[in-house]
């Protein structure tokens, strides 16, 4: 007997993740977690307390060339960090 309504077991999970209002933090922490990953582990080692808030990712950043760097590559980080998790969960960068 064939049903036409199933549905995958991922898609039943972010179905359930998202009425449960739990899909936008699960995204977020993928998203602060990849930024080694985008930026490697030596440029990582230089940033901290990452946090998210009105779609804008707030880090320190210990080294103010680094920040400089950062800073103008701030479009292609919000482009790639989005990318990784596949949603458009920030549309900025703060460094401080």
């Amino acid at each position: 007997m064939k049903r036409n309504n199933a549905i995958s077991v991922g898609e039943a999970i972010r179905k359930a993740l998202r009425e449960q209002g739990l899909e936008t933090p699960l995204n977020q922490q993928r998203l602060m977690s990849a930024w080694p990953q985008i930026v490697g582990e030596g440029i990582a080692n230089y940033t901290s307390d990452l946090f998210i808030k009105n779609q804008t990712l707030y880090m320190h950043v210990s080294s103010s060339a680094l920040r400089q760097e950062l800073m103008m590559a701030r479009k292609q980080l919000v482009r790639s960090l989005n990318k990784v998790v596949g949603a458009q969960i920030i549309c900025d960068i703060q460094f401080r």
